[in-house]
């Protein structure tokens, strides 16, 4: 023992520059192989590359199982650990204003880059010939919330139990909430032991997630392969030039907005990007952001915010921040207007928007995520066809990869945010916490 803190005092590069892991053992390379493994399975063999879907659905399905029980663990736990009603109202305010703010400005970036790069002009849109699983997506569309009423009525759920086995995160985040308010109202010693309690059922889960992440690579590649195997060479070509100008919009989206941002709060943005890398990958390859939630409700805290408000902030984001999203339906609507020759005026334009404020927080709660709520806006409107969305649906896949990415930035960097406003970063944790594992 005193060996060793000898060796340390005298030589501190053991700790500055501790040893190495080999890059193939890294879970950023692994997914990056993975992708592009899936990338040539897909253009290769696409037959044999649809068959392996199911990889990345048991994948998808093992995380989900853990999400909305982590979700009302980590709420709960950040209400009742802030010992406060006023400070959780605080930076639960705070968070609420910073998402509409922003994902205003993200619906408004989406239509003005869609008319910048005249997505959808001289789009020849095929009507019918549209798959089975597009349709039954825009069946679900009708479903979705089309007022205000009917959307505030759908946050409450009619059972504990039901809203954890439909897996509505906006109702586990409600119960998570109320729940989480009613620990502070408990006495000081009964508070402590519940929340101790939920403490150790939360580290349980967290294990347990790390032991799916090892199948994140398999997932990965089953994923991309279907992904580029059942569209084909042909759909991705017709609709290349929308994708591209989708990812470039997205790339000027996370640079200027959610850069000026971090400017204003003095955060480096490439720093936090590069600290959630792998998480990056990881929903780049699977499409999802459900599946880093885990791992980033775990990860924040180490870059120096506190895990109350990462607990509060991170999943409430996933409900009410989408900005992938929010560009995903915005430059639709563009896309499709343009490709129909249907003008819009600006009074049609805002009306759309504020029918997206709503529908888009309804991403969280469905299956099919922002192609659902994108056809239900659509139907909302009344002013464009319902069939263009199928068509769109050809590269949906392709897209939400990357708007699920643009939605962990996004949330990430809105988490540090309201932390930041609220004096519940502190920087020098990091270093802290980094020294103590290595």
């Amino acid at each position: 023992m005193t060996n060793h803190t000898q060796t340390l005092e005298q030589n501190p590069t053991v700790l500055s520059n501790p040893p190495k892991k080999a890059l193939w053992k890294g879970l950023g390379f692994q997914i990056a192989v993975s992708m592009v493994l899936g990338i040539l399975v897909g253009f290769i063999w696409p037959e044999f590359a649809t068959s392996l879907k199911i990889l990345g659905d048991i994948f998808l399905r093992l995380i989900k199982s853990a999400v909305a029980p982590l979700i009302f663990l980590t709420v709960a736990l950040g209400i009742g650990a802030a010992g406060d009603i006023k400070q959780v109202g605080r930076v639960g305010l705070t968070a609420i204003i910073y998402f509409e703010i922003v994902s205003t400005i993200a619906i408004l970036f989406g239509f003005g880059m869609g008319e910048l790069f005249s997505v959808g002009s001289g789009t020849v849109l095929v009507e019918g010939n549209v798959n089975s699983q597009a349709e039954s997506l825009i069946q679900a569309s009708h479903a979705a919330p089309q007022s205000f009423g009917h959307f505030f009525l759908e946050i409450f759920p009619d059972s504990f139990v039901g809203a954890f086995s439909s897996n509505n995160l906006l109702q586990v985040l409600v119960l998570a909430l109320m729940f989480g308010f009613g620990i502070l109202l408990l006495k000081e010693k009964e508070r402590l032991v519940v929340e101790k309690a939920l403490n150790f059922v939360a580290k349980a889960f967290f294990k347990f997630i790390h032991v799916i992440m090892l199948l994140a690579p398999i997932g990965t590649f089953g994923a991309i392969a279907y992904a580029v195997g059942s569209n084909g060479v042909d759909m991705l070509i017709k609709l290349a030039y929308l994708v591209l100008a989708f990812y470039a919009t997205l790339i000027l989206f996370i640079v200027i907005v959610l850069g000026t941002v971090c400017a204003i709060f003095k955060l480096n943005l490439f720093d936090i990007i590069k600290f959630i890398k792998e998480e990056l990958y990881i929903t780049f390859g699977t499409a999802s952001s459900e599946s880093v939630l885990p791992r980033l409700l775990e990860k924040l805290p180490k870059y120096g915010v506190s895990k109350q408000t990462v607990g509060l902030v991170l999943p409430t984001g996933y409900a009410f921040n989408l900005d992938g999203t929010s560009i995903y339906m915005s430059m639709g609507v563009i896309f499709l207007a343009n490709a129909y020759g249907i003008p819009l005026s600006l009074e049609q334009l805002f009306g759309i928007l504020l029918i997206m404020l709503l529908t888009s927080k309804g991403a969280a709660t469905v299956s099919g995520g922002a192609f659902v709520v994108f056809a239900a806006t659509i139907t909302t409107t009344g002013l464009l066809p319902l069939e263009g969305v199928a068509v769109m649906f050809g590269v949906y896949r392709f897209m939400s990869m990357a708007l699920a990415v643009t939605n962990i930035i996004g949330n990430t960097v809105a988490t540090i945010a309201v932390a930041k406003i609220n004096r519940q970063y502190d920087p020098t944790l990091r270093a802290k916490l980094e020294a103590e594992e290595e």
